[in-house]
């Protein structure tokens, strides 16, 4: 997918969800021409160092650049995407397994696990054991926080969702289509799928900063209730049409829709906005989606739809914070694990990724 040129563009490849991890990294060998090096180790085995580090060396060379974020910690990296060379580098252990199909086609190993002293972690054995299970304990519980807060926020959107509603969206789509997206005369386009935003043991996050710079005019769905899938898919299939390449973001929350839609060949984007998160900065256009919604209904349930929200907002708090107590673990768990690795065997490693990638320019 061609882009316009930026040191770093930042997303994610998966997602904490109320079903659990979900992710587009399998989806990722099929984008054209694509090659990838697949990462395996354990835990404090320096993945995201020496992704770090391989993204460094292509800023630094003036590439393009995709950083992908670690769903649950976004300080680390779970991938990072060279667009222009057709190659990505991701962490493919769990709970993103990757599995080479095409073994020295497509994929290759790059295993940090041989980095490890094994003899030096064997004493540590109960211990390591000991923190794994809780880790997955806390995953377990935010799981279950999110699958109330999203039952809760499919409540309300069914009450708003209304024929009267998706007819009123289609139509303003269609406006917006023949405004801004021209007719192509060649091959439809293609989308490929990132997260922009997920629910992490910060808080729940958006990577606005990427819609900024790969697209200057930004239109703004005003959504509190989670209604603007309808349109996003409306204008994704126009843009697809037209020929446009597009960037599909789910919803953390809701995995199976459309939050935002990236068109970057017409530095055009739409992005759900609500008061909890809202867009930073002064959009190119605000559409209202929540006005648009039947103004009888919004009467006659505003209590509930206050009361509903509150809740839903409360558990996902409760799910942002065993994300971090399960961060606190994770951070544990790599504390043993640290002093048992040689690092300076995965900077070398990194160091013979970047000559090998450097070489293809």
């Amino acid at each position: 997918m061609e882009t316009a040129r930026h040191d770093s563009i930042d997303f994610f490849l998966g997602a904490t969800t109320p079903a659990g991890f979900k992710g587009y990294f399998e989806p990722l060998r099929h984008e054209p021409g694509m090659q990838m090096y697949l990462i395996k180790s354990g835990p404090g085995c320096g993945k995201s160092t020496l992704m770090k580090r391989l993204a460094r060396a292509a800023e630094q060379r003036g590439e393009l650049t995709q950083r992908i974020h670690c769903a649950s910690d976004p300080d680390s990296l779970d991938g990072v995407i060279l667009p222009g060379q057709h190659r990505a580098i991701v962490d493919a252990t769990a709970p993103h397994v990757v599995e080479p199909k095409y073994p020295g086609v497509v994929e290759r190993y790059v295993n940090l696990g041989d980095c490890y002293d094994r003899a030096g972690l064997q004493p540590l054995r109960q211990e390591l054991m000991g923190c794994m299970k809780g880790y997955k304990a806390c995953y377990q519980r935010a799981y279950r926080c999110l699958t109330a807060a999203a039952q809760i926020g499919e409540d309300l959107r069914s009450l708003l969702l209304t024929p009267a509603l998706e007819a009123k969206m289609a139509k303003r789509a269609r406006g917006i289509l023949s405004r801004e997206v021209k007719k192509g005369d060649g091959e439809a386009g293609r989308a490929v799928q990132r997260f922009l935003g997920g629910v992490t043991w910060k808080g729940v996050l958006c990577q606005f900063e990427t819609v900024d710079a790969l697209c200057k005019r930004v239109y703004e769905l005003a959504d509190t209730y989670g209604l603007a899938h309808s349109m996003l898919t409306h204008l994704a299939a126009g843009a697809l049409a037209s020929g446009h390449d597009v960037i599909v973001c789910p919803s953390p929350l809701f995995p199976d829709r459309m939050e935002h839609l990236l068109i970057p060949s017409l530095s055009l984007a739409f992005v759900s906005a609500s008061p909890s998160l809202p867009y930073p900065k002064r959009p190119y256009r605000r559409i209202r989606l929540d006005a648009m919604a039947d103004a009888e209904l919004l009467r006659r349930n505003k209590a509930r739809l206050k009361f509903s929200r509150k809740v839903s907002a409360a558990l996902v708090e409760e799910a942002v914070d065993s994300l971090a107590q399960a961060k606190a673990m994770h951070d544990e768990l790599e504390g043993l694990y640290n002093p048992h690795v040689d690092f300076d065997r995965v900077y070398q490693t990194a160091q013979a990724i970047t000559d090998e990638l450097t070489a293809r320019l």
